[in-house]
């Protein structure tokens, strides 16, 4: 059970959450979320700046464990569907850059797990889709809240009516994902990118992922003034001092 996630650090700094379940195309059972919920919380404290959320074998995930699933109760039904959710939660609010690494398929809750990072970078050749209306259900774990955000209501509701995957093509067209790359060079593009982030102030990071999402709940008015409170005390920061000294000593900053 243990190796179902693997917990990789490639770089310092980056840590890369991989499922690993590919006869099962990564399918999220209660044992599997229950690893990833603790390794999304230890990540900050363990050094993280960037969190990659990939997966081993042709499928990136496939949402929840349908065949456990068929065999739980009614109320263990409800209760794995808000394991999804709370890791999709999790994740949108860990004090990190959060990327997911899309190489293959990803549907259902897998695809509200990438829906809930920050940035998605997929294989050229992956689908994507929220796949919950082939069963007679709905998204479960945020889709129908995310997507609609991120790629506008009629497109989001044309995938969820529909249930059928899209291809990487048309989710980068559609904003859905922030680059469709071939398969072969997926893992470093995402690597490159958490490198560079990686290496700006942790600190700052967190402050501009919180500015930005509770910006985009509340008016212009209301999202610049929370811009203006924490510029204020980015200003104050000890990494801003430190950008500036190494912006004047011309050397690369480093940030706590």
């Amino acid at each position: 059970m243990s190796d179902e996630l693997l917990i990789e650090w490639p770089f310092p700094g980056v840590c890369r959450l991989r499922l690993n379940r590919p006869a099962q195309h990564n399918a999220l059972s209660r044992a599997l979320l229950d690893r990833l919920a603790q390794a999304v919380a230890a990540a900050p404290g363990q050094g993280a700046r960037v969190l990659l959320l990939a997966a081993n074998g042709p499928s990136f995930c496939a949402g929840a464990d349908l065949k456990e699933r068929r065999s739980l109760g009614d109320e263990e039904k409800y209760a794995h569907n808000r394991q999804i959710n709370a890791l999709a939660n999790a994740l949108a609010a860990v004090p990190l850059c959060t990327v997911a690494v899309i190489g293959g398929a990803a549907l259902g809750g897998g695809l509200e797990l990438a829906l809930a990072c920050d940035i998605r970078f997929a294989a050229d050749t992956a689908m994507l889709g929220l796949t919950e209306a082939r069963l007679g259900a709905i998204p479960g774990a945020g889709g129908t809240q995310r997507l609609p955000r991120l790629i506008g209501t009629a497109r989001a509701l044309e995938m969820m009516y529909a249930g059928e995957p899209i291809s990487a093509a048309r989710a980068l067209d559609w904003g859905l994902v922030n680059d469709a790359v071939p398969a072969g060079t997926l893992d470093d593009r995402a690597l490159a990118f958490a490198q560079t982030v990686a290496g700006r102030s942790r600190h700052t990071a967190g402050v501009l992922k919180d500015v930005v999402w509770r910006g985009l709940d509340a008016d212009l008015a209301a999202g610049l003034e929370l811009e203006r409170q924490a510029i204020v005390r980015i200003l104050k920061s000890p990494d801003y001092a430190e950008g500036l000294a190494a912006f004047a000593e011309r050397r690369p900053p480093v940030f706590d």
